[in-house]
């Protein structure tokens, strides 16, 4: 489970500079100095916390489920822009609700890079005992502040093409869902299994997904009659 957990951190960061590698200059020097204010301002909270506490939240099931939430949301989010971008990218002209909606998922930074700057800074604590949290925190700050424009450099330097990199963004994305779904259950499952089939309720999803498909097929026929 610790695995998993590393790996989660290490695709939010990832997909954090990937992300700002849509981005321009200036939003990317906003995006770090505002990770670097979060670190800074942290460190009271950082410094009361401790290895068991942290092993403890990650084993609650509750808190892992409203993290999974979270996950989920900001997931959806990112891959929404990337598809949204595509959807750009080949549609012209777009449509006022389309274009806003693309510009607020431009924007988005994503969430859980807060709580993984937040983890960072407590094993750094923990890592370097003697040295006083304000110099720990700010020197982490300034870390942040350096490594995210040239992560995002770094980035974007290795993947110059952007229709990759905006596939990479949702390939990622995706594999940060299924790994939450796994730490979510952390060695449970959601519900108990079953030996039997309900013959009923199968037949019910299978007419529904048919009829989806028929209505799906008319529509596009339809549509394309109008054009």
């Amino acid at each position: 489970m610790d695995t998993i957990i590393w790996i989660l951190i290490l695709l939010t960061a990832f997909n954090f500079l990937l992300k700002q590698t849509f981005w321009p200059t200036k939003g990317v020097w906003l995006a770090a100095v505002a990770g670097a204010v979060f670190v800074v301002l942290t460190w009271p909270y950082a410094i009361e916390q401790s290895k068991t506490q942290i092993a403890d939240w990650l084993s609650d099931s509750a808190l892992m489920l409203d993290i999974a939430v979270v996950l989920t949301v900001e997931v959806a989010l990112q891959m929404a822009f990337c598809l949204l971008t595509v959807h750009t990218m080949n549609v012209s002209p777009l449509g006022k609700r389309v274009w806003w909606a693309w510009k607020v998922l431009y924007w988005f930074p994503g969430i859980l890079i807060f709580p993984v700057l937040f983890f960072s800074l407590t094993q750094l604590i923990f890592a370097l005992p003697g040295i006083s949290f304000q110099q720990v925190a700010w020197g982490f700050g300034g870390v942040v502040l350096v490594v995210v424009p040239a992560g995002r450099w770094l980035v974007k330097w290795l993947v110059p093409e952007e229709d990759l990199r905006l596939e990479l963004l949702f390939l990622t994305n995706a594999l940060v869902a299924i790994l939450g779904v796994i730490a979510t259950v952390n060695g449970r499952t959601a519900i108990e299994g079953t030996a039997t089939v309900d013959w009923t309720a199968l037949a019910g999803c299978a007419g529904i997904f048919a009829a989806g498909a028929v209505i799906g097929l008319l529509w596009r026929k339809w549509r394309g009659k109008r054009i």
